[in-house]
Protein backbone atom coordinates (compact mmCIF):
# COMPACT_ATOMS: atom_id res chain seq x y z
CA UNK A 1 0.00 0.00 0.00
CA UNK A 2 1.58 3.34 -0.96
CA UNK A 3 0.62 4.79 2.68
CA UNK A 4 3.05 2.61 4.06
CA UNK A 5 5.73 3.58 1.56
CA UNK A 6 4.96 7.45 2.13
CA UNK A 7 5.05 6.90 5.89
CA UNK A 8 8.29 5.18 5.93
CA UNK A 9 9.83 7.57 3.70
CA UNK A 10 8.89 10.55 5.90
CA UNK A 11 10.28 8.78 8.83
CA UNK A 12 13.37 8.77 6.95
CA UNK A 13 13.07 12.39 6.22
CA UNK A 14 12.18 13.12 9.62
CA UNK A 15 15.22 11.68 11.05
CA UNK A 16 17.66 13.43 8.17
CA UNK A 17 16.33 16.71 9.74
CA UNK A 18 16.98 15.56 13.19
CA UNK A 19 20.84 14.94 11.56
CA UNK A 20 20.83 18.23 10.14
CA UNK A 21 20.44 20.16 12.84
CA UNK A 22 22.00 18.29 15.07
CA UNK A 23 25.43 19.02 12.67
CA UNK A 24 24.38 22.51 12.48
CA UNK A 25 24.51 22.97 16.33
CA UNK A 26 27.78 21.54 15.65
CA UNK A 27 28.59 23.78 13.36
CA UNK A 28 27.70 26.54 15.88
CA UNK A 29 29.81 25.21 19.20
CA UNK A 30 32.62 25.38 16.66
CA UNK A 31 31.87 28.67 15.53
CA UNK A 32 31.56 30.32 19.25
CA UNK A 33 34.37 28.61 20.40
CA UNK A 34 36.73 29.55 17.61
CA UNK A 35 37.80 26.19 16.85
CA UNK A 36 37.64 26.96 12.91
CA UNK A 37 40.19 23.82 12.79
CA UNK A 38 37.15 21.74 12.36
CA UNK A 39 34.73 24.05 10.29
CA UNK A 40 35.40 22.49 6.79
CA UNK A 41 34.71 18.85 8.58
CA UNK A 42 31.48 19.91 9.88
CA UNK A 43 30.52 21.86 7.01
CA UNK A 44 31.09 18.95 4.73
CA UNK A 45 28.84 16.73 6.86
CA UNK A 46 26.30 19.78 6.93
CA UNK A 47 26.53 19.40 3.03
CA UNK A 48 26.38 15.65 3.29
CA UNK A 49 22.80 15.12 5.05
CA UNK A 50 21.99 17.94 2.52
CA UNK A 51 22.67 15.69 -0.25
CA UNK A 52 20.64 12.80 1.57
CA UNK A 53 17.62 15.16 1.93
CA UNK A 54 17.60 15.54 -1.70
CA UNK A 55 17.14 12.03 -2.82
CA UNK A 56 14.71 11.41 -0.24
CA UNK A 57 12.53 14.16 -1.43
CA UNK A 58 12.41 12.67 -4.93
CA UNK A 59 11.33 9.67 -3.09
CA UNK A 60 8.71 11.38 -1.14
CA UNK A 61 7.09 12.98 -3.96
CA UNK A 62 6.53 10.07 -5.71
CA UNK A 63 4.88 8.56 -2.90
CA UNK A 64 3.28 11.69 -2.53
CA UNK A 65 1.88 11.23 -6.05
CA UNK A 66 0.44 7.91 -5.94
CA UNK A 67 -1.06 8.36 -2.38
CA UNK A 68 -3.28 11.13 -3.96
CA UNK A 69 -3.86 9.65 -6.53
CA UNK A 70 -5.16 6.44 -4.65
CA UNK A 71 -6.92 9.27 -2.48
CA UNK A 72 -8.86 11.21 -5.53
CA UNK A 73 -6.40 14.18 -5.15
CA UNK A 74 -4.70 16.49 -7.05
CA UNK A 75 -1.42 14.88 -7.57
CA UNK A 76 0.66 18.03 -6.53
CA UNK A 77 -1.66 17.69 -2.92
CA UNK A 78 -0.08 18.81 -0.22
CA UNK A 79 1.04 16.59 3.17
CA UNK A 80 -1.59 18.54 5.20
CA UNK A 81 -4.51 17.75 2.02
CA UNK A 82 -3.31 14.10 1.83
CA UNK A 83 -3.87 13.81 6.15
CA UNK A 84 -7.04 15.28 5.84
CA UNK A 85 -8.08 12.54 3.21
CA UNK A 86 -6.35 9.79 4.64
CA UNK A 87 -8.46 7.39 6.35
CA UNK A 88 -7.37 6.59 10.38
CA UNK A 89 -4.76 5.95 11.68
CA UNK A 90 -3.37 7.37 8.74
CA UNK A 91 -4.18 10.83 9.39
CA UNK A 92 -3.39 10.96 12.47
CA UNK A 93 -0.03 9.89 11.67
CA UNK A 94 0.37 12.22 8.53
CA UNK A 95 -0.95 15.29 10.77
CA UNK A 96 1.96 14.66 13.06
CA UNK A 97 4.82 14.04 10.29
CA UNK A 98 3.36 17.68 8.91
CA UNK A 99 3.93 19.00 12.69
CA UNK A 100 7.08 17.81 12.93
CA UNK A 101 8.66 18.87 9.72
CA UNK A 102 6.72 22.29 10.24
CA UNK A 103 8.89 22.36 13.97
CA UNK A 104 12.40 21.04 12.78
CA UNK A 105 12.19 23.49 9.12
CA UNK A 106 11.62 26.56 11.65
CA UNK A 107 14.46 25.37 13.98
CA UNK A 108 16.68 24.86 11.17
CA UNK A 109 16.11 28.04 9.21
CA UNK A 110 16.69 29.87 12.59
CA UNK A 111 19.95 28.17 13.26
CA UNK A 112 21.23 28.03 9.81
CA UNK A 113 20.83 32.07 10.24
CA UNK A 114 22.60 32.40 13.29
CA UNK A 115 25.38 30.32 12.05
CA UNK A 116 25.84 32.41 8.74
CA UNK A 117 25.72 35.67 11.27
CA UNK A 118 28.25 33.85 12.99
CA UNK A 119 30.90 33.04 9.96
CA UNK A 120 29.98 37.10 8.35
CA UNK A 121 31.26 38.28 12.06
CA UNK A 122 34.46 35.92 12.03
CA UNK A 123 35.26 36.81 8.91
CA UNK A 124 34.96 40.37 9.20
CA UNK A 125 37.05 40.28 12.40
CA UNK A 126 39.79 38.05 10.58
CA UNK A 127 39.70 40.64 7.83
CA UNK A 128 39.67 43.88 10.22
CA UNK A 129 42.51 42.13 12.31
CA UNK A 130 44.50 41.74 8.66
CA UNK A 131 44.10 44.99 7.84
CA UNK A 132 44.98 46.36 11.24
CA UNK A 133 48.23 44.89 10.28
CA UNK A 134 48.75 45.93 6.86
CA UNK A 135 50.15 49.11 5.66
CA UNK A 136 46.83 51.03 4.21
CA UNK A 137 43.62 51.60 5.97
CA UNK A 138 40.34 50.04 3.98
CA UNK A 139 37.44 52.36 4.51
CA UNK A 140 34.21 52.84 2.69
CA UNK A 141 33.60 55.39 -0.48
CA UNK A 142 30.82 57.97 -1.10
CA UNK A 143 28.72 54.50 -3.23
CA UNK A 144 29.49 51.99 -0.83
CA UNK A 145 32.70 50.50 -2.57
CA UNK A 146 35.68 49.62 -0.27
CA UNK A 147 38.85 52.15 -0.67
CA UNK A 148 41.95 52.52 0.07
CA UNK A 149 41.91 55.40 3.11
CA UNK A 150 45.61 56.23 2.79
CA UNK A 151 48.58 55.33 5.13
CA UNK A 152 48.26 53.94 8.67
CA UNK A 153 49.17 55.34 11.49
CA UNK A 154 50.74 53.14 14.19
CA UNK A 155 48.68 51.87 17.02
CA UNK A 156 49.81 49.93 20.36
CA UNK A 157 48.67 46.30 20.31
CA UNK A 158 47.89 44.83 24.03
CA UNK A 159 49.87 41.46 24.20
CA UNK A 160 48.65 40.48 27.45
CA UNK A 161 44.52 40.17 26.06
Amino acid sequence: MSLTDLASVLWRSRELLEMLLFKLEEEQLLLTSNRSRWLSHATREVEVVLDQIRQTEVIRAAYSQDVAVELGLNPEASLGELADAAPPPWSDLLHQHRKAFLMLTSEISALADVNRDLLTAGQRAARETMLAFAETVETYGPQGQTVSGGVRRSSLVDEAI
